[in-house]
């Protein structure tokens, strides 16, 4: 597929996108020193296109980035299941760069893939998992899953699950929807089947 909305170039962007842009890169530094340069021109342009929902957008999602009571492990591993379970092949390129800084092993990163119940899961990895599926599935966090993720989350970090994947997986269906593609040198690497 290819772009349905083009992303906007940064000349073409409204001053007050290019400054609160610039102040949410700042805002996300921690994420990784090669960010800026590998993530989102392509999501930023299109979102550029519609400053105001962009702008709301991103603030919330700054919060995920840089202020959530999860560990960007966690939060990769959140992510990476949506992208995988939601065919988001941009969502996939840009994370599988971040879970790696955030330490998410290549094995792990290949068994997002198969699920929460492939083995060599730690439980509460498991339960993150499962709570991907719950979430996409059925739009709750089931009790068997929440209860294996409260032996080890506090209550803010539990909030944090079920609004990253809410995020993401609207991310995912914004990304598909308006084609957006991967950055050159990002490739988008969904393996196995994904089937929903």
């Amino acid at each position: 597929m290819t772009d349905r909305i083009n992303p906007a170039q940064r000349a073409e962007w409204t001053p007050e996108m290019r400054d609160f842009v610039a102040g949410f890169r700042s805002s996300v530094k921690s994420v990784g020193p090669d960010h800026e340069r590998q993530a989102g021109d392509n999501l930023l342009g299109t979102l550029a296109r519609y400053p105001n929902l962009a702008m709301a957008f991103l603030s919330f999602n700054k919060h995920l980035l840089a202020g959530s009571a999860l560990s960007a492990r966690q939060r990769e591993l959140l992510i990476l299941r949506v992208a995988h379970l939601r065919h988001a092949d941009y969502e996939w390129a840009q994370h599988v760069i971040l879970a790696d800084r955030a330490g998410v092993t290549a094995d792990e990163i290949e068994r997002v893939t198969d699920g929460p119940d492939a083995p060599g899961w730690a439980s509460t990895d498991r339960a993150l998992v499962a709570s991907v599926d719950d979430l996409l599935d059925e739009g709750i966090i089931r009790d068997e899953t929440w209860t294996a993720l409260a032996e080890n989350l506090a209550e803010q970090q539990l909030m944090d699950v079920v609004f990253t994947v809410g995020c993401y997986a609207m991310l995912a269906m914004a990304l598909r929807s308006f084609g957006i593609q991967p950055e050159p040198g990002l490739v988008p690497f969904l393996p196995r089947d994904h089937a929903r």
